[in-house]
């Protein structure tokens, strides 16, 4: 099966590079390229792809802000993201936000293939390094409550769930539309390792929390 990868760079040397890189691996396809956020959503709105390879640094957007986007148009689909900074400054933040990885462009290129792979096949790639802090990281947060993993939009959310609002009636609440309310439903359950609103409303009223 071959994967079909979309390249978002702002530099049209290093996206020609990784172009040229992956066309010598017969399993992984470039079939589109984009230089701006706008560009990648476009795309991504309108072909098909097992996986987008995206900068953090764009020209009219953050790559952040555009990974939120593809995650909320398309939540399932894989974003491994390709960046010039190192991971200490934007790889858990990348991860909390939707991607799928993180890799910095002084990685090995054995190492950019075996990530795409991995990522493609619905898995999460990090390196040793980055792997052992996510572990800290889990280990101070366990003793914090399951809700405050949530952004602020989320959590905005989860309190009209806890006030049994309809999807609808939360979108109109919140100015979203009601797939975007679907979205951070999604997230918000697995997040916070639930399955219903029902446990969401009992949760809320355990601790005092009303919309």
């Amino acid at each position: 099966m071959t994967i079909r990868v979309l390249v978002v760079d702002d530099h049209r040397i290093v996206l020609r590079g990784i172009e040229e890189i992956l066309l010598k691996t017969p399993d992984i396809r470039v079939i589109g390229d984009a230089f701006t956020g706008r560009e990648a959503l476009e795309r991504v709105g309108c072909d098909e792809f097992d996986i987008v390879l995206l900068d953090i640094s764009m020209p009219d957007r953050n790559g952040l802000e555009v990974l939120k986007l593809i995650k909320e148009r398309k939540p399932r689909l894989p974003v491994l993201i390709l960046s010039m900074h190192p991971e200490e400054q934007y790889a858990i933040r990348a991860l909390r936000a939707g991607a799928s990885g993180y890799l910095t462009k002084e990685s090995a290129l054995e190492e950019l293939i075996a990530a795409i792979r991995r990522v493609a096949q619905g898995r999460k790639y990090v390196s040793a390094g980055l792997a052992e802090k996510l572990a800290f990281d889990l280990e101070a947060d366990a003793t914090r409550p399951v809700h405050e993993k949530l952004s602020d939009r989320e959590y905005d959310v989860m309190r009209k769930i806890g006030a049994g609002m309809r999807n609808k009636d939360i979108a109109a609440a919140l100015f979203m539309s009601p797939k975007t309310v679907t979205t951070y439903k999604s997230r918000i359950f697995q997040k916070m390792g639930m399955r219903t609103g029902a446990e969401i409303i009992r949760y809320l009223l355990e601790r005092g929390i009303t919309d």
